[in-house]
């Protein structure tokens, strides 16, 4: 699984004219699901994204995790991030899970999310959606797991 994750003062989806999630600081998540993953690849990007230390501490230094400063997640699904754009000028998507197990799996994973941490908003699969983000920094890292098997790309 793909987690590109951004530091952010505020982010927001926005669905058919209406706001479906909104954050303040924290994380915005875009999050996707690859061909091969399961709930142990899920598992281990939660897990990896809640412990990541993207915050400053008093020395200034990116020593605080979001579940250390309390801040917000926005979760928004985006099987782009899978695409191989080795050859050509149009991406292929072939290395994205097929659409029932990435709504599956980006499920599991905000479900997860939800267990684990108090202020979680999120996209939605599939839909049209309009992401707003103030990033702050910027700071931007792309947080990536794969199965034990599968080949590193």
């Amino acid at each position: 699984m793909i987690g590109l994750l951004q530091r952010v003062s505020s982010a927001s989806v926005v669905v058919d004219g209406a706001t479906i999630g909104a954050i303040e600081a924290g994380l915005m998540v875009l999050v996707c699901a690859e061909r091969h993953d399961s709930e142990q690849e899920a598992d281990a990007l939660l897990n990896k994204l809640l412990g990541y230390r993207v915050f400053a501490d008093e020395a200034g230094k990116m020593n605080r995790s979001v579940t250390d400063t309390g801040g917000a997640l926005l979760l928004v699904p985006q099987f782009t991030l899978a695409a191989d754009t080795n050859s050509g000028t149009r991406p292929s998507f072939t290395p994205a899970a097929a659409p029932a197990d990435g709504k599956r799996l980006f499920e599991y994973f905000l479900a997860q999310a939800r267990q684990r941490h108090p202020k979680v908003a999120c996209g939605q699969f599939g839909a049209d959606m309009k992401v707003s983000l103030t990033n702050d920094g910027p700071v931007t890292f792309w947080l990536q797991t794969r199965p034990k098997a599968a080949p590193a790309a």
